[in-house]
């Protein structure tokens, strides 16, 4: 049985949006891809591309970089929803100096509406050095607040490292 609400944490380049992915399409029906990130620089712009390549027709793309309360509310019963990556949804609020706490509270609530099953992707940033500035600071304890939150709020949750799902919390299906 496939789980209701997955969390996906790793560390850059571990393979976690891949797993992720590969984990919705085995729900075997409509599957929308709620993009967080925003294109800034051609890096990025590549890493995108990459991403993009690796999904078919199958798939429904949105773009959203802040506010994921309609998308996923507005879910059918019958899709699967993956939202890639609360990272980068919250380094858009942290650059839009948004009330992190009511970012947050805002998307806890609208996953627990969400009527379809979710999967989230995450960056573990909690295994590094104390950050030298004040905004790195800021973002790594705040992604720190929203990992721990989003956890709670799965049935599965999975670090990958390497491509390989540790699991968590919960069991494979």
């Amino acid at each position: 049985m496939q789980p209701n609400a997955t969390f996906v944490l790793g560390g850059a380049a571990s393979g976690k949006s891949l797993w992720a992915e590969e984990l919705v399409k085995s729900y075997a029906r409509p599957m929308t891809y709620l993009a967080t990130g925003q294109i800034f620089d051609a890096e990025v712009a590549a890493k995108v591309e990459v991403h993009k390549n690796r999904r078919d027709d199958h798939w429904t793309t949105v773009e959203e970089p802040l506010d994921l309360t309609a998308p996923l509310t507005n879910a059918q019963p019958d899709q699967v929803i993956l939202i890639d990556c609360a990272t980068m949804w919250l380094t858009n609020h942290l650059m839009a100096q948004s009330d992190m706490v009511q970012a947050q509270t805002t998307l806890i609530t609208a996953l627990r509406n969400c009527p379809a099953p979710w999967v989230i992707v995450s960056n573990e940033v909690g295994h590094g050095i104390v950050p030298e500035n004040a905004l790195a600071r800021q973002f790594r304890e705040a992604q720190g607040r929203l990992n721990i939150a989003l956890a709670a709020e799965a049935d599965l949750a999975v670090q990958v490292i390497a491509g390989l799902p540790q699991v968590l919390k919960g069991t494979l299906p």
